[in-house]
């Protein structure tokens, strides 16, 4: 490993990873590089990216009747 970063955590998340400590086992620098990986696997793979472009209707909402500027 050769980059270090500090950072500063809420209370609750301070206590989310003591107690993952715990119940774990891990050292919490081992929970939190996991957790950044995991994080950095999912990148792009956003649930709603999936419809992207299969939606179909008009581009401006104001086109459909009811919804003309008056």
């Amino acid at each position: 490993m050769s980059q270090t970063i500090t950072i500063r955590l809420t209370a609750e998340l301070a206590e989310w990873l003591q107690e993952r400590r715990r119940q774990t086992g891990l050292p919490v620098s081992r929970i939190i590089r996991y957790r950044l990986e995991q994080a950095k696997s999912e990148t792009g793979n956003q649930r709603f990216l999936r419809h992207a472009g299969k939606i179909s209707g008009p581009r401006d909402l104001s086109s459909r009747k009811g919804f003309a500027p008056s």
